[in-house]
């Protein structure tokens, strides 16, 4: 007896959907289930201490986030931090990288690649240690000034929020260099040459010709490293803290300061899904850019 044809469609979807469906589980036991898990806590006061059970609040943790200066600085910060770092920092630094890497020697390109690639793999830890005594009253960006008798001055603790960008930008530029390296070699040589022998000058090759052909890899790099970056917490917190005071504390310091310093950690997982809503208007500025056709 032949099958009905409904029932032969079924049974092809769920041959096709058979090898994928162990990594959808996987997906929704550790992926969906604690982000509806803490979704579920934000709406609540549930504390670390001192309380037997948590009760349901509403909107009541996000109505105390937008009326506390705390959290609006921690916002601005983040933008700071992120368009410093990221937009203008890790993205631009990495594009000159790979341009210059494109016309220098083999044996500049191996140096220059070794020494920007070690910075990215170091942990995070290490690498906040490390700017921290490059950056401290008595470290050695300030030992190099007075020697050139330059004026000093405590970065850490005068230009905090510059100095963790700085920071960033120093540990993660590898990833944009190598993903503008790869652009970079896919343009056709024939392209720029004829450009050049038109007598397009280097930075008209580069905003007519280059900057159009990785359009997608510019937003490719820009939506990935601003993700990375909203997140950073131990850079920053091994190099201030978020000091002084709250000058460079960012959302995931502040997120970190409510749930785990003071307890309250419905507070603090409803700031952790507004940095989440934020990561996610940026991925959606990305998206909308990278589907618009060249």
């Amino acid at each position: 007896m032949t099958a009905p044809p409904g029932h032969r469609r079924l049974a092809r979807s769920l041959a096709r959907a058979l090898p994928v469906s162990p990594a959808v589980v996987l997906l929704l036991l550790f992926l969906a289930g604690p982000i509806g898990y803490c979704a579920y806590i934000a709406f609540t006061d549930l504390q670390l201490t001192g309380q037997a059970h948590e009760s349901f609040v509403g909107f009541e943790n996000f109505r105390t986030a937008f009326g506390d200066e705390d959290f609006i600085n921690a916002v601005w910060l983040t933008l700071v931090f992120t368009f410093l770092s990221s937009i203008v920092g890790q993205n631009t630094l990495g594009l000159a990288l790979a341009s210059l890497m494109q016309r220098a020697s083999k044996p500049v390109r191996t140096i220059t690649g070794a020494v920007v690639i070690t910075a990215w793999v170091l942990p995070e830890v290490v690498a906040g240690f490390l700017l921290y005594a490059f950056f401290r009253r008595d470290g050695t960006l300030n030992s190099v000034l007075d020697f050139l008798h330059l004026p000093s001055q405590n970065w850490l603790y005068t230009l905090p929020i510059l100095a963790v960008s700085f920071a960033n930008v120093w540990r993660g530029t590898a990833f944009s260099m190598l993903v503008y390296s790869a652009a970079l070699n896919e343009i056709p040589k024939e392209i720029t040459e004829a450009a050049q022998v038109d007598g397009a000058s280097g930075w008209r090759r580069m905003w007519h010709i280059t900057l159009p052909m990785i359009r997608r890899s510019i937003g490719t790099n820009l939506m990935l490293n601003t993700l990375q970056t909203l997140s950073v917490f131990g850079l920053i917190w091994v190099m201030t803290r978020g000091g002084p005071g709250n000058r460079s504390q960012t959302l995931p310091l502040f997120m970190y300061e409510q749930a785990f310093q003071k307890s309250m950690i419905g507070y603090g997982t409803a700031v952790a899904l507004l940095l989440l809503l934020v990561g996610s208007l940026f991925s959606l500025v990305y998206m909308r850019l990278l589907r618009t056709e060249v």
